[in-house]
């Protein structure tokens, strides 16, 4: 029996904003433990949440960055239920009127584009963390740290449109992606400004969706995403292939063992008592506010890369990687502004710089690279005075700040252009490789780029191609 799987995802984004959702304590990762709180995100009696309406700008721009239709109406709802990590025992969240529903993302499937619908966008109030501690009197304990409860949370719920992990995993990168580009949060997933909570249920191929759900937590990369999905996926098909039956369940993956792991029965929606927030009033979005909004959002990846294709003649490949973030995309563009050969200043973008740059760990914005020094690096070796070779020696000093200049005169780095001071070389390259000179005179051309290597290996690549072809093809000929 052929099944199918159903995926859908719970993204939570930690907004980028200056302050908490409902206080004015500051939103800020890597503080001392419960410094970063007050009476209102600790849940005091008698206080009252004010909303931040820049979280509700961030939630706006990436709702319509997503297709997304933004309801003129909304409100806040209390999700009821205990964790030590929730100081006043319910969270404040959207239940049936969220701000924004009805998006969609293409992803990748096989060959062809797919549409992931995304059911809704809503923003609640992110909870503390707990941290497990080793022992006390040999009992293990908890401590609570609440300087992320109340932090602003934007949740992204897709339809359970996700076929395969490979899909949700595109579905993830290409999510990040747009919300970075938008600069709403920085989506660090280390620091857990963004998670994920997966949902998944098999089923025998050509039924409806089942009634039941499993999902799994603790995710902290894409990859883990990918790996649990793909294990859940098997462990689920088993039970159906063995006609025993799948208990809706939270489950939690262990990125050690590579196995989920039951954590406690899921719980269904009328668990959660909700009712609407009494402490604050509804929200009106009017068309003027939507508009402001939609003049701040810039040039999305899909449509750069679209441009980039058109305008500078590049490949698909190159252009994706050109737009792997907004910072690489306009360090490329700033550059053919000042030196307007698209095709080379994509080349070097892509291949060394990208390899010097990942291996590094860094992105652009964190490397010492100039646009000015990255320039002026291109036009020495437009004028003659570096080879491509000597440039590739020198791109990594380039990239930590040094000016490329500098570097070719405290190395003595000039490309060697006078057959004078060639001449001695050229007649040593010849007279040691001796059998490739009559192969070549055989009617053997393709050595010919070996004896040129061969010249400028001795010449540590200072010596000027165009200067050396000549040189030995009189010299072969003649």
């Amino acid at each position: 029996m052929n099944y199918a799987t159903a995926i859908g995802l719970e993204v939570h984004v930690e907004l980028k904003t200056n302050s908490k959702l409902f206080c004015g304590c500051r939103n800020e990762f890597s503080r001392q433990p419960n410094t970063n709180v007050c009476p209102v995100c600790l849940g005091y009696p008698g206080v009252l949440p004010v909303v931040n309406k820049k979280a509700v700008d961030l939630l706006i721009k990436s709702a319509l960055s997503l297709d997304c239709k933004v309801s003129s109406y909304s409100k806040f709802d209390r999700k009821n239920y205990f964790y030590p990590d929730m100081p006043k025992n319910y969270q404040i969240s959207q239940y049936d009127m969220p701000l924004a529903e009805n998006g969609f993302i293409e992803v990748k499937s096989g060959e062809a584009l797919k549409k992931i619908r995304v059911k809704r966008v809503h923003l609640e109030e992110d909870t503390g963390k707990s941290v497990h501690q080793g022992t006390i009197d040999k009992s293990e304990y908890t401590l609570e740290d609440y300087n992320r409860a109340g932090v602003p949370l934007m949740e992204i719920v897709t339809e359970p449109d996700i076929t395969s992990p490979e899909e949700a995993y595109e579905f993830l990168t290409k999510l990040k992606k747009t919300l970075h580009w938008i600069e709403v949060s920085d989506c660090k997933m280390e620091e857990g400004s963004l998670r994920c909570d997966a949902n998944i249920s098999v089923r025998p191929a050509g039924m409806p969706l089942p009634n039941y759900k499993v999902e799994i937590k603790n995710l902290n990369s894409f990859k883990s995403v990918l790996r649990a999905l793909a294990y859940e996926q098997n462990r689920q098909t088993e039970l159906l292939k063995n006609n025993e039956k799948i208990e809706q369940c939270t489950r939690g993956w262990d990125e050690d063992k590579e196995v989920t792991i039951l954590m406690r029965g899921k719980e269904d929606v009328h668990d959660y008592r909700y009712f609407p927030e009494p402490d604050l009033l509804p929200m009106e979005v009017n068309s003027e506010w939507i508009n402001k909004i939609k003049t701040e959002i810039p040039e999305l990846p899909e449509e750069k890369t679209a441009r980039f294709i058109s305008q500078y003649k590049l490949t698909n490949y190159d252009s994706e990687v050109l737009i792997q973030t907004k910072e690489f995309s306009r360090f490329f563009e700033e550059s053919v502004k000042k030196y307007p050969n698209a095709k080379i200043v994509c080349n070097w973008l892509t291949q060394d710089i990208s390899k010097i740059l990942n291996d590094a760990n860094i992105e652009i914005k964190d490397s010492k690279l100039t646009i000015d020094n990255f320039v002026k690096m291109l036009e020495l070796i437009d004028s003659g005075v570096i080879s491509g070779k000597i440039a590739k020696s020198i791109i990594e000093d380039v990239i930590n700040g040094e000016n490329p200049e500098t570097i070719v005169k405290e190395k003595s780095l000039t490309v060697i252009s006078d057959e004078g001071a060639l001449e001695a070389i050229v007649g040593k390259v010849l007279a040691d490789n001796a059998d490739s000179v009559e192969k070549y005179k055989s009617g053997n051309e393709k050595v010919f780029g070996f004896i040129v290597g061969q010249v400028m290996k001795e010449t540590k690549g200072k010596a000027a191609p165009n200067v050396v072809n000549e040189m030995l093809m009189r010299k072969l000929k003649g």
